[in-house]
């Protein structure tokens, strides 16, 4: 059952009426990515900012939401075209709840998609990017063997487009054991360039029809392999 529109989604959807791309970011903020990890991640996530907000229609279009997980799953950012997003400062400690954060960002888009529904508003096909250097840690094996089975599903009913990105030493034969599409292992701390890709996919998805199949996206050269 559709629910429905809230005053504040009304008054939203009333002010940009655009098709909406939705973009979880499912940021790992253990302790093993305190350093150099997490200042590169700090800084790319301004690069991603930037890059969006360059292009007129993606500003409008794109949504991002923020999801960080290390003992605790917070979300930092709820969904916001990026005109309105502002970058975190976040910071590095303690264990990995992958599996709980994967359950809270299909969640997420579960409930967003039904608000766009009531309120009439066209939708591309949403994307969470996840970035881990490490494997799950500190909760139960069937949260995590629960969170790839929704992953599967989801791909499979063409519900979301989910992308993992291994920084470091982060296990990718479990990361290729829970996504379904082939994790990308990031070269050095080149958060950069891969917020740059990111940020061009994101226009180039946003700029197509709603109704077009899978945009065609370039192939990660110069910030990872797979």
């Amino acid at each position: 059952m559709t629910p429905l529109p809230r005053l504040e989604d009304t008054v939203e959807f009333a002010e940009n009426p655009e098709p909406r791309c939705a973009c979880v970011l499912l940021l790992d903020t253990s302790g093993s990515m305190a350093g150099a990890p997490i200042t590169a991640l700090n800084d790319g996530l301004k690069v991603l900012k930037d890059s969006l907000s360059a292009d007129p229609l993606a500003s409008q279009r794109v949504e991002i939401a923020v999801v960080t997980f290390d003992s605790e799953v917070r979300v930092v950012q709820d969904f916001v075209t990026v005109d309105r997003f502002e970058p975190p400062a976040l910071t590095a400690q303690n264990l990995t709840y992958m599996g709980s954060a994967i359950h809270q960002a299909l969640d997420m888009l579960t409930a967003r998609k039904a608000r766009y529904k009531a309120n009439g508003v066209q939708y591309y096909r949403p994307w969470v990017f996840l970035i881990t250097d490490g494997a799950p840690q500190g909760e139960a094996d069937t949260i995590v063997q629960e969170a790839a089975r929704r992953i599967r599903e989801d791909e499979d009913g063409k519900r979301v487009a989910f992308f993992g990105v291994g920084v470091q030493d982060a296990d990718m034969d479990r990361l290729r054991q829970i996504v379904v599409r082939a994790p990308v292992k990031l070269v050095g701390l080149n958060f950069r360039e891969m917020f740059l890709w990111l940020s061009k996919s994101m226009s180039a998805v946003s700029g197509s029809k709603v109704d077009d199949k899978m945009v065609a996206l370039t192939p990660p050269s110069g910030w990872g392999s797979v």
